[in-house]
């Protein structure tokens, strides 16, 4: 069995690695984007995933070469209007509540950073998975938290998820879970081991850095990093 450096707090990313929200954030953003008779790939999408609304509209547009139509402040207002549509509809992923209810069985220190806004966070969490998120300590939501100066890749994002435990662990401590390569950097950024789950699509390049890379949630083994095994 492999082994890797043991930990003790594991910090989880939400978009597309607890909750389905990619697939929603896909059909929102094509639906807008028909409109502008623009096509959104994958590849595109995966330059947005972690960041910030702000940093990721302005990539989208510089992108899609839409800077004379939308400003990064209208083209979020503009496709938010498809999130009350799509977000309520969002589940969680395979394998996610197992590993969730584990830890929590375990006593295992748990939060979550994402880099949706609070508004955003509450459309998708607040018609079915209310319950789900009262088993994280804190939930980091950088979008609109004032503390978190820089979204994905930079570290903000994981070394303030961190610091909000008590007592602090150490970085080398803590087990970052992701499914962007942005979320990847950030956690590799901010001292800490990674579980990457990713999007079947991703290519291999964008696969890199990762401590582990799994297809599902239900592959994670977490003897392999001094955790209780299931």
């Amino acid at each position: 069995m492999t082994k890797f450096n043991p930990v003790t707090h594991c910090l989880f990313d939400m978009d597309g690695l607890l909750l389905n929200t990619e697939d929603l954030y896909t059909e929102a953003y094509v639906n807008c984007l028909k409109r502008v008779d623009r096509e959104y790939t994958f590849e595109t999408k995966a330059k947005l995933m972690g960041r910030k609304p702000l940093e990721a509209a302005a990539i989208l547009l510089k992108e899609l070469d839409l800077e004379d139509q939308f400003t990064p402040e209208s083209w979020i207002e503009n496709v938010s209007q498809e999130y009350p549509k799509v977000f309520p509809n969002c589940v969680l992923l395979p394998g996610v509540q197992r590993l969730i209810d584990h830890l929590k069985k375990h006593n295992i220190p748990i939060a979550i950073t994402t880099g949706s806004s609070k508004e955003a966070f509450d459309l998708k969490t607040g018609k079915n998975h209310t319950e789900f998120m009262k088993n994280f300590l804190h939930i980091v939501k950088c979008g609109s938290d004032p503390e978190v100066k820089n979204g994905k890749p930079a570290p903000d994002a994981f070394e303030i998820c961190r610091q909000r435990f008590s007592p602090v662990p150490e970085a080398s401590k803590c087990l970052a879970f992701e499914d962007a390569p942005n979320g990847v950097k950030s956690a590799l950024a901010a001292g800490m081991q990674v579980v990457m789950v990713p999007d079947s699509r991703l290519s291999e390049e964008g696969r890199k850095g990762a401590t582990v890379v799994l297809g599902s949630m239900l592959e994670f083994k977490p003897e392999e990093f001094g955790l209780p095994p299931f």
